[in-house]
C-alpha cells in the first residue's frame, strides 16, 4: 500500500477540510445546542459530490475511490460527526447498496437523487427489540398479491425524519438470516410513521428516529436483492459501513488533537504553558499515538476494498480500535482542558459525547471482537 496520496485524493481532502472549517465548525456547537443540523447541508453536501463518492458517474455519481471517501468522512467528522453521519449513511449504507444490488430501474431512479442531495436515505435495521442480533427481525413482509405489506417498527434510525426513503429489512420467511428480506421503502408511503428520538447524549445535530410501519405496501419492484437475501445485503453494507464510521472516528480523535495542543500552547499555569508539562505531553502523545493507528487501520480497509481483497474482518478491527481510540482520545483531550473541557463553550466535552456512541452502532465493540475472533478460528461464538 502506497501511503502517499494521489494528486486526486490530496485535492478531495483539501475541498472537505475547507468545507468543514467554513461550513460546519462554525456552527457545530449550536446545531447540538439545537438538537439539529441546518437540513441546507445536505444539499452542500451533494453540490461538491461528497454524497456520491465512489458511485458511477452514469448514475450520479462523483467516481473516486473508497480512500477519497474515507478523507472526506475524516474532515467531515473532524467538524460535526452529526454530519458525517448523514452521508455514511444515506451513502454509505443506502445508495451503495442499490448500486451493488439494486435492478437496473432501481438505481435510475434512486441513485441520482441520493447523490445530489434532492434525496437522502436511512437504513432500517435495528428494532427495539433486536440489536446486535440483527438475523431475528419481528418486523414482517407478507406477499400481497402483486406486491408485499410491511408491519413492525425499527429504532435509533440515522436520517430517519428527513430520508425519503427507508432501506427496510424484513422478515420473509422462517427464523434465521435466510428468512429476511430487503425493501426500498419511500417514506412517504401510507402507514409509515417516524417519530424524532430526542434527549440523545450524542450526535444531538443528527435526524435519529424510530419507523414504525403499520400495514405498509410496496410493489415486488421495491425488493432489492432477491427474497431471503436481505441479510447479506445488510451484512455487505456494514462491512462497509464500519470502514466509514471508522474513518469518522478519526475525524474526531484529529479534532479532539487539534483543539488540546492549541489550548496547551495557550493555557498558562505557573507562569509557563501548560504543553510544557510532562504530564500534559503524555496526554497529546497519548492522542497523537491513537489517532495515526486508527488512521492506518482505516486506510488499510479502503486499501482492500479497492484491490478487491477480503476486508470484512480488517473493517471490524478498524471500526474497533478508531471507535476505542476516539473515547480516549476525547477522555484525554478534556483532561487537558481541566474544568474548561466540562463546559460546552469549548469543543471537548461535544466530541467525548460523539464519541462514546462510536462503540456501540453498527456493532459493539464486544460485537468486533467476536467477528475478529471467528475470522480468526472459523469458530462462530454468536
Amino acid at each position: 500500500m502506497d501511503l502517499e496520496l494521489s494528486e486526486e485524493q490530496a485535492a478531495v481532502r483539501a475541498l472537505a477540510a475547507e468545507f468543514t472549517d467554513r461550513e460546519i465548525l462554525p456552527f457545530a456547537a449550536e446545531w447540538d445546542r439545537a438538537e439539529s443540523v441546518d437540513r441546507a447541508i445536505v444539499g452542500k453536501l451533494g453540490k461538491l459530490g461528497f454524497l456520491g463518492l465512489t458511485i458511477p458517474e452514469e448514475y450520479g455519481g462523483s467516481g473516486g475511490d473508497h480512500l477519497a471517501y474515507c478523507l472526506v468522512l475524516e474532515e467531515l467528522g473532524r467538524g460535526d460527526s452529526a454530519v458525517r453521519g448523514i452521508v455514511s449513511v444515506s451513502l454509505g449504507l443506502v445508495a451503495k447498496s442499490i448500486n451493488s444490488y439494486g435492478s437496473e430501474e432501481q438505481k435510475r431512479h434512486w441513485l441520482p437523487r441520493l447523490t445530489s442531495g434532492e434525496a437522502l436515505g436511512c437504513f432500517a435495521l435495528t428494532e427495539p427489540g433486536t440489536g446486535s442480533d440483527a438475523a431475528n427481525l419481528a418486523t414482517r413482509a407478507v406477499r400481497d398479491g402483486a406486491g408485499w405489506t410491511l408491519s413492525g417498527s425499527k429504532t435509533f434510525i440515522t436520517n430517519g425524519t428527513w430520508a425519503e426513503v427507508a432501506l427496510v429489512f424484513a422478515r420473509t420467511g422462517g427464523p434465521g438470516h435466510q428468512g429476511v428480506t430487503a425493501f426500498l421503502v419511500p417514506t412517504a408511503t401510507p402507514g409509515l410513521e417516524r417519530r424524532e428520538i430526542h434527549g440523545k447524549l450524542g450526535l444531538r445535530g443528527q435526524a435519529t428516529a424510530e419507523l414504525v410501519l403499520d400495514g405498509v405496501r410496496v410493489p415486488d419492484s421495491a425488493r432489492l436483492g432477491p427474497e431471503g437475501k436481505g441479510f447479506t445485503v445488510a451484512m455487505a453494507a456494514l462491512a462497509k459501513g464500519r470502514m466509514s464510521v471508522a474513518a469518522g472516528c478519526v475525524g474526531i480523535a484529529q479534532a479532539c488533537l487539534d483543539a488540546a495542543v492549541r489550548y496547551s500552547t495557550e493555557r498558562d499555569q505557573f507562569g509557563k504553558p501548560i504543553a510544557s508539562y510532562q504530564l500534559v505531553q503524555e496526554l497529546l502523545s497519548d492522542i497523537a499515538v491513537d489517532l495515526a493507528a486508527a488512521r492506518l487501520l482505516t486506510w488499510r480497509v479502503a486499501d482492500h476494498i479497492e484491490r478487491g481483497l477480503p476486508f470484512a474482518a480488517e473493517s471490524s478491527m478498524a471500526k474497533l480500535f478508531a471507535s476505542e481510540a476516539a473515547v480516549r482520545a476525547a477522555n484525554n483531550a478534556l483532561q487537558v482542558f481541566g474544568g474548561y473541557g466540562f463546559i460546552d463553550e469549548y469543543p471537548v466535552g461535544k466530541l467525548l459525547r460523539d464519541a462514546r456512541v462510536m462503540t456501540l452502532y453498527e456493532g459493539t465493540t464486544q460485537i468486533q471482537k467476536l467477528l475478529i475472533g471467528r475470522s480468526l478460528t472459523g469458530i462462530n461464538a454468536f
